[in-house]
C-alpha cells in the first residue's frame, strides 16, 4: 500500500470522528438537539452537553486513541499480531496501583489519589519489565516478561478483591476494573492528557524502527536502529499513554488488539503505516462503543470495558482459529 493510501485512510477516519463527535455530544437517555448546544444556558439540557458529554466524548478520543496506537506500536515491535497494552503488563500494572487505593480507602481522601496511584503502578510496572527482560534481550524474553507482570498484578488484584474490608470496597474496585467512561468530567481530562500526548508522540516517532525491525534484529541494527533505545522508548510511550488512559477509565481491553488488524486490509503490513490509522480508529471505536452504551435499555449502563471484551473475545477466538489454518 501507498503512503497517499494511508493517509486517504486517516482523512475517512478523521471525518468518522467528526461525526461519532456530535453523535456524542447528543446520544443519551435524554437527547439533545442543536438549538440544546447553543442556547448558552437557557436550555437545561446545555449542561448535559458541555457539563457532562464533551468532557466524556474528549476523554472516549484520547483513551482509545491511545489503546490503538499502542497495539499497533506492540504488534509492529514484536512481530505478534495477539499483541496489545495488556500484554506488556502495563495495563495490569496501573489497574493494580489504582485497586490499593480503593482497597486501602486513601482514594476518597482526594480527587487525585487514585490517577497518580495508578500512573506510579504503571511506571513501576515498566521498570520491572526492563529488569526481568534486560537492556539487550530478545523479542520472546520481552514477551515474556511483559506476561509475568501482568500475571502478577492480576493476581494482586484478584487478592485485593478477596481480601476487601467491606462489601462498598469490593464494589468499587470490580465497578473500577470493569473501565467506564461514566461521569467524568473536565478534571479527568487534565489528568489524562499531558501523559496521553506525550506518549503517543513518543511512539509516532518510533515508524522507521518497527519498519526496520520486519526484516529481524540483525536486519534492524545494520540499517542503524538502536534496539536497546527504539525498546526504552517504545515502553516509555506505552507506559506513558496507557497508564494514563487506565489511570481515569479502569481498564479497557481489546481496542489495540482489534484496531490495527481491521486497518491492515486497507493501509498495508508495514508497521509505520499502521500507526496514524490506528490512532484514528483506536479513538472512533472507542468513542462509537461508548456511545452504543449509553443507549442500552438496561435500567443501569453497561461497563465500556464489558462492551469493547464481549466484541474483542470473540475477534481474538478468531484470529487464533485464522492463525491455526495459515499454519496447518
Amino acid at each position: 500500500m501507498s503512503l497517499r493510501s494511508t493517509w486517504f485512510a486517516c482523512a475517512l477516519l478523521t471525518g468518522l470522528l467528526i461525526l461519532l463527535f456530535a453523535l456524542s455530544l447528543c446520544a443519551g437517555r435524554v437527547w439533545t438537539p442543536w438549538s440544546a448546544w447553543v442556547s448558552n444556558g437557557a436550555d437545561p439540557r446545555w449542561a448535559i452537553v458541555f457539563g457532562l458529554r464533551l468532557p466524556r466524548t474528549i476523554l472516549a478520543l484520547l483513551v482509545g486513541g491511545a489503546l490503538g496506537l499502542s497495539g499497533a506500536a506492540l504488534q509492529g515491535y514484536t512481530r505478534n499480531p495477539l499483541a496489545d497494552p495488556g500484554s506488556l503488563g502495563v495495563s495490569s500494572s496501573a489497574a493494580l496501583g489504582a485497586v490499593l487505593t480503593l482497597y486501602l480507602g486513601t482514594a476518597s481522601t482526594a480527587h487525585w489519589v487514585l490517577p497518580a496511584a495508578a500512573m506510579v503502578g504503571a511506571g513501576l510496572g515498566v521498570t520491572a519489565l526492563l529488569a526481568l527482560s534486560g537492556v539487550t534481550s530478545s523479542v520472546v524474553t520481552f514477551i515474556l516478561a511483559g506476561f509475568v507482570i501482568q500475571t502478577v498484578c492480576t493476581a494482586g488484584i484478584s487478592l485485593a478483591l478477596n481480601l476487601a474490608p467491606n462489601p462498598w470496597a469490593v464494589d468499587e474496585i470490580v465497578s473500577w476494573v470493569m473501565g467506564s467512561l461514566a461521569d467524568r468530567s473536565v478534571e479527568e481530562v487534565r489528568i489524562a492528557a499531558p501523559g496521553i500526548l506525550a506518549g503517543s508522540i513518543i511512539l509516532l516517532t518510533q515508524g522507521r524502527a518497527l519498519d526496520a525491525l520486519t526484516l529481524g534484529e540483525q536486519g534492524a541494527r545494520s540499517l542503524g536502529v538502536r534496539l536497546s533505545r527504539t525498546r526504552l522508548l517504545l515502553v516509555l510511550g506505552v507506559a506513558l499513554a496507557v497508564g494514563s488512559s487506565v489511570a481515569v477509565t479502569g481498564v479497557i481491553g481489546f481496542v489495540g488488539l482489534i484496531v490495527p488488524h481491521l486497518l491492515r486490509p486497507w493501509v498495508g503490513s508495514r508497521p509505520g503505516s499502521v500507526l496514524w490509522p490506528s490512532l484514528l480508529g483506536g479513538a472512533a471505536l472507542t468513542l462509537g462503543a461508548d456511545i452504543l452504551v449509553r443507549l442500552t435499555p438496561a435500567a443501569e449502563e453497561v461497563k465500556l470495558g464489558v462492551a469493547t471484551a464481549a466484541v474483542g473475545g470473540p475477534f481474538f477466538l478468531w484470529m487464533l482459529m485464522a492463525m491455526r489454518r495459515r499454519l496447518a
